[in-house]
């Protein structure tokens, strides 16, 4: 049997692999051993290469090889769909998009603001509390290292059925309640502690999710646009300088662990892929990084995130067009008795990688000793474009930098699932009472109150937030449509934020799912009153090896396309997260969206709760018979293939015609349409305004399907009598006025007949108090 491993004769451990003289079925085994998750055809081109160079790669270069090639550091199945798509949409308020860990977006002539949004869905699975927390600390490095401040987070998350069964549960799989429990709670210590606010997010929850939950979470941040700073070197003989945390083993192999499939034995194999989170060391690391930046004495920075060390220094070195040279037993660590590529890969939370010019090393150490932040000069920006690691002055490694993080590209076969075919029709008997179901709609998980998670996150923190995620009447709150930002002091401009997806679209018809998820995204925007400026994108789907799990991801991207493109809204930042799969089942296609809009003058903004008896209650849009997906059909037992289509003419008419109304004053409070459809939406800001409504209105629908249907590009809009006509003169799309705010009941008459009537303190407390209930709270 042949011997994979070929141990050095020095003082430290550190092997040679025998790739040379390795057969195919070596091949994977090594991979296999070794955890670098590396394909079979991967594996050939490593032995080619080493070939060509006449010898073998030592553990640390094979290891530096795995990281940079997996799925989730070099995007190798998805990079050929994205560039097609999404990438590269023109905008004037682009300044750094896609290229970046973070996107840059221009806020105003001094200013830029910050976006970027990824996931921790693996790590959350198997450790919930450790991996949204690390998720959190990820993402606002992503932000820090472009110089900006860190402003606020946003948290999309998924689960399975909270009431599910222990005894349904399968082998190894932990029950929905712990997972969302820990995750939240992982989410608000680490948040909390940074000082910073989480303003805005979303839950939603489905059998898809069981074997494997969904955490994504994104930051924004805002910089002057001349204190921008790239993740690259800048001249050879920069001096690199490591800060912040210690390494150890936490995190090894945290992107390979990505990078396949969740199985029941998942837990016990790749717990050492979860990092260990430490806001306190976080906080003044962010601190340091600002000052050193502000003060100019930083060529470039980078964050720590997937592949640690390995990826750090080529990434930075490479994008510079130069190499790195590291003294890799110069790095900090917690445990004294790891091997060097142990150290390469781990990552170890709470570090960032500066470079530095030689004659500015000195004030950079004395700043991060006034922080308290650890600091260690690890390393050195050389012309040549490899990266040469020593260990003990004995060289380790040597390798072609274009090389390592040039890394495959596939175009792996798609198929074009057409999901309908599994849905056959069934159109349900009207409701023989409607109280019963607009209550059970209200207390669905999808649709009720998440106040429950909202109040475990500091949400007003910084003293920023304007529009908080619940908006109304005090303590008697409902679900706002967008959070709002000030990020200046002396600037009254805003950022408005929202985040979005329904999964349940996407599964039945993924282009259409994903153009509903940003016609949503713009909904919510223009609801409080800004205009949409950028997207960013957290694309959660099964495996891409599998033709119709890729086939889905290629339709979705179709669909963010052809609504983004159009509109001239660029993607400026964004992640892709395949292998959300299980021998039970694959994720719903699920690309999550942050949406960011600008309103000039926060004063401005509107909320969603109604403001006055006797205002008149109108419906901008045009409700269709579109019932596949929805939550209606959900609870009654319907199905259907027809779910909400866009059209992106009418979305560009009616976003400018809506801001036309918000700019002239005209519109006292906004909401929009989604999940339940028009009956959930009223109910919503009849509980948050603390009065109720009398709506009177004909439809050609069945009234089930006009009150429930979740049809795209709608809003209800609360307008003063004196403001009617004026209202209605802007609009070219259909409106309706379809009744006005008054009394305590919402009462609903459609064609005459009066279908439903329901207190408010009713309607609030089956919106409020079913989450909390299932959660024990």
């Amino acid at each position: 049997m042949m011997k994979h491993y070929i141990e050095r004769d020095v003082p430290f451990e550190i092997h040679e692999v025998n790739i040379l003289d390795a057969e195919e079925k070596d091949l994977e085994e090594i991979s296999r051993e070794s955890g670098v998750g590396l394909s079979l055809d991967e594996m050939k081109m490593v032995k080619d290469h080493f070939e060509a160079l006449g010898r073998n790669p030592t553990d640390l270069e094979l290891e530096a090889i795995g990281q940079a090639w997996s799925e989730h550091c070099c995007y190798k199945s998805s990079k050929p769909i994205l560039k097609d798509t999404v990438f590269d949409i023109d905008a004037p308020q682009n300044i750094y998009v896609v290229e970046e860990d973070a996107g840059v977006v221009e806020f105003d002539d001094e200013h830029a603001y910050v976006v970027a949004l990824e996931s921790h869905n693996h790590p959350s699975a198997i450790e919930p509390y450790g991996g949204a927390a690390t998720g959190i600390g990820g993402i606002v490095r992503d932000v820090t290292c472009m110089g900006a401040q860190p402003l606020a987070f946003v948290d999309p998350l998924f689960f399975g059925p909270l009431d599910m069964d222990h005894d349904d549960l399968p082998s190894g799989t932990k029950h929905p309640r712990y997972l969302f429990d820990g995750v939240v709670q992982g989410i608000s210590d680490y948040g909390n502690r940074l000082g910073i606010p989480t303003l805005s997010g979303m839950v939603y929850f489905d059998e898809c999710y069981t074997t494997n939950c969904l955490v994504n979470v994104g930051c924004i941040g805002i910089a002057e646009k001349d204190e921008l700073i790239r993740s690259r070197v800048k001249e050879p003989g920069d001096v690199f300088i490591m800060a912040g945390g210690k390494t150890g083993r936490d995190g090894i192999h945290g992107v390979t662990f990505a990078s396949d499939e969740l199985h029941e034995d998942s837990e016990e194999e790749d717990i050492q892929a979860v990092q260990l989170g430490d806001p306190i060391t976080k906080e003044p690391l962010i601190h340091t990084s600002l000052e050193l930046n502000r003060k100019g004495l930083l060529q470039g920075m980078k964050d720590f995130g997937g592949g640690g060390l390995s990826c750090v220094a080529g990434e930075m070195a490479l994008d510079g067009g130069y190499g790195a040279e590291v003294e890799l037993d110069k790095v900090p660590l917690k445990e004294e008795d790891m091997a060097p590529w142990e150290i390469w890969v781990s990552e170890s939370q709470e570090r960032m990688m500066y470079a530095v010019k030689e004659e500015d090393v000195e004030e950079v150490m004395h700043i991060c000793e006034k922080w308290d932040v650890e600091a260690t000069k690890i390393g050195k920006v050389i012309d040549e474009k490899k990266v040469k690691v020593y260990y003990e002055d004995e060289k380790i490694m040597d390798l072609d930098l274009e090389f390592q993080t040039g890394g495959p590209t596939y175009c792996r076969p798609t198929e074009k699932v057409e999901h309908t075919r599994y849905i056959e029709e069934k159109e349900p008997e009207e409701p023989a009472d409607y109280n019963d179901i607009l209550l059970k709609l209200l207390s669905r998980d999808n649709i009720n109150s998440k106040e429950w998670v909202i109040r475990q996150y500091d949400h007003e923190v910084r003293a920023n937030t304007i529009l908080k995620p619940l908006q109304g009447v005090l303590g008697k709150q409902g679900p706002g449509d967008a959070s709002l930002i000030k990020p200046l002091e002396d600037s009254f401009k805003g950022i408005a934020v929202t985040t979005d997806v329904i999964p349940s679209y996407t599964d039945l018809d993924p282009k259409a799912g994903a153009m509903s998820v940003l016609d949503e995204s713009i909904r919510n925007l223009m609801a409080v009153g800004a205009e949409p400026h950028s997207f960013a994108d957290c694309l959660n789907f099964g495996n891409p090896e599998k033709p119709e799990r890729l086939g889905d991801f290629a339709r979705v991207a179709e669909g963010l396309e052809a609504v983004a493109r159009h509109l001239g809204i660029p993607f400026v930042s964004g992640n892709v997260s395949f292998y959300n799969e299980t021998e039970q089942v694959a994720v719903k296609p699920t690309p999550s969206i942050l949406a960011c809009g600008l309103i000039d003058d926060v004063r401005e903004a509107v909320t969603m709760d109604l403001k006055e008896e006797g205002n008149s209650i109108y419906l901008v849009g045009e409700t269709k018979d579109e019932m596949g997906g929805s939550e209606y059909y959900r609870i009654v037992d319907g199905r259907s293939g027809n779910v909400p289509t866009v059209d992106v003419e009418t979305l560009e008419r009616s976003m400018k015609e809506m801001l036309e109304a918000h700019n002239e004053g005209l519109i006292e409070s906004c909401h929009d349409v989604s999940l339940g459809g028009l009956g959930v939406a009223l109910s919503e800001m009849c509980l948050a305004g603390d009065m109720g409504a009398e709506i009177d209105a004909s439809t050609e629908l069945r009234e089930d399907k006009f009150l429930f249907s979740e049809s795209n590009t709608r809003w209800l809009v609360e307008v003063k009598k004196e403001n009617e006509k004026r209202f209605e003169e802007i609009f070219s799309i259909p409106i309706k006025k379809i009744g006005i705010s008054a009394g305590r009941n919402l009462k609903i008459n459609l064609n005459g007949e009066e279908l439903l009537e329901l207190d408010i303190e009713v309607i609030r407390k089956n919106w409020k108090e079913s989450l909390s209930k299932k959660m024990g709270k």
